[in-house]
C-alpha cells in the first residue's frame, strides 16, 4: 500500500501542471499521484496520460466529464490507495525538503502503530507579481511534533484557519465521514477541511513550509472579481457548512470553538463579497443567508453575528457594510490571498 495519495484536479492545466507533478514525483514509490483530467479541452489529458505511461507505478491518469474542482477531488479520493490523501491543485507545488520530512514523519507514525487522522503543515502564498512569499504557520495554535487531540490545541485565533493546503488526512477517515463535495462549485476546499473535523481524533503538527500556493493566475477563484462573479457558489458552500452539523452538540470545547470560528470566517467572507460588489441582488442574497442562519439556530446566529469577525455585519445600513468591506480589504493585505 502507498503511504500517501495525491489528488491533482486538472482543468485545462497543460501550461503549468508539469511543475506540480514533478514536485511530487520525488516521493518515489511511497506515493501515488492521481491526475484527474476534469473534462479538459486542451492538452491536459495528453500530459496526464504521458506521466501515467512514464511512471506507471506512481502516476495514475483518470479522465472524467467536467464536474468541477469538487468532483475532481472526489474522484481522486475514490481512486486513492494510499494511507493518506492530500489535494494539490495543478498550479501549486510542494517544497522538496519539507516533502521529505512529511514522508519521514508519516512513515514513522505508521511504523510506530500511531497513524494520526490529520497531519498539519504550513503553506506559503507565492505571489510573483509582488515578489511576495507569505508564510502561514500554526505554531501559535498547535504544539509541534506531538500527537494530540483537540484538547491539546493551544488556542483559537479568529480568522486563522486550517486550509486544504495545510491538511493531509488519513484516507480511511475521509471515507468514514462520507465526504462528498458538490459538483460544479468553487470554494469547496472549505468543505473538504470542515466536514471531516469531528472525525479527527488525533493531530500531528509538523512545522515545515510544505505547500506552495500560487496567487496571481488570471481568473483564479480567489481573485476578488471572480469571487463576486461566483458569489452563488460561495454562498452554496456557506449554506452547506451551516447545515453540516449542530455545532453546539460537539462536546469537545476546542473543536466546537474552532468550527464556530471557521464558520464565522466563511460567513463574513460571503457577506463582504456581497457588499463589495455593490450589487443590490447580491446584498439581498447575503441578507437571506443571515436570515436562514437565524431561523435554523438562534444560538449560532448570535455567535456569528456578534463575534469578533462578524460584529461589523451587525451594524446597520451602509456604515456597517462599509466597515465589513474595510475589514475584508485589510485581511487581503495581511494574508495576501487576493
Amino acid at each position: 500500500m502507498k503511504l500517501i495519495s495525491f489528488g491533482i484536479p486538472c482543468y485545462n492545466s497543460y501550461a503549468y501542471m508539469g511543475k506540480c507533478i514533478e514536485s511530487l514525483l520525488i516521493g518515489g514509490e511511497d506515493v501515488e499521484i492521481i491526475i484527474v483530467d476534469d473534462g479538459s479541452t486542451d492538452k491536459t489529458a495528453e500530459i496526464a496520460d504521458a506521466y501515467a505511461k512514464k511512471y506507471p507505478t506512481i502516476c495514475k491518469a483518470v479522465h472524467q466529464e467536467n464536474g468541477g474542482h469538487g468532483e475532481a477531488v472526489n474522484t481522486g479520493l475514490r481512486n486513492a490507495t494510499g494511507l493518506y490523501y492530500k489535494v494539490v491543485d495543478s498550479d501549486d507545488w510542494v517544497d522538496k525538503d519539507a516533502y521529505m520530512q512529511v514522508l519521514d514523519t508519516l512513515r514513522n507514525l505508521v511504523n510506530a502503530g500511531t497513524p494520526v487522522d490529520m497531519l498539519l503543515t504550513n503553506y506559503v502564498y507565492e505571489k510573483p507579481s509582488t515578489n511576495q512569499h507569505r508564510h502561514m504557520q500554526y505554531r501559535l495554535l498547535f504544539p509541534q511534533k506531538e500527537i494530540i487531540g483537540w484538547d491539546g490545541m493551544k488556542r483559537n485565533i479568529k480568522g486563522f484557519s486550517i486550509l486544504m493546503h495545510s491538511v493531509t488526512y488519513r484516507t480511511a477517515m475521509l471515507r468514514e465521514c462520507k465526504l462528498e463535495l458538490p459538483k460544479h462549485t468553487f470554494y469547496v476546499d472549505n468543505l473538504f477541511v470542515f466536514v471531516p473535523l469531528p472525525y479527527v481524533k488525533t493531530i500531528y503538527y509538523l512545522d515545515v513550509d510544505f505547500y506552495r500556493y500560487y496567487i496571481g493566475r488570471e481568473g483564479q477563484s480567489v481573485a476578488e472579481a471572480t469571487m463576486i462573479k461566483r458569489i452563488d457558489q460561495q454562498l452554496r458552500v456557506n449554506y452547506l457548512m451551516v447545515d453540516a452539523y449542530d455545532l453546539w452538540s460537539i462536546e469537545e470545547k476546542h473543536l466546537r470553538e474552532y468550527m464556530l470560528s471557521y464558520l464565522e470566517m466563511i460567513t463574513v467572507v460571503s457577506s463582504a463579497i456581497g457588499y463589495v460588489s455593490k450589487n443590490p441582488e447580491n446584498i439581498a442574497k447575503v441578507k437571506k443567508l443571515w436570515k436562514y442562519i437565524k431561523k435554523k439556530d438562534e444560538r449560532t446566529y448570535k455567535h456569528l453575528r456578534y463575534g469578533i469577525l462578524g460584529g461589523s455585519m451587525n451594524l446597520p445600513g451602509k456604515f456597517g457594510r462599509r466597515l465589513s468591506v474595510m475589514g475584508y480589504k485589510i485581511s487581503q493585505k495581511l494574508v495576501g490571498f487576493n
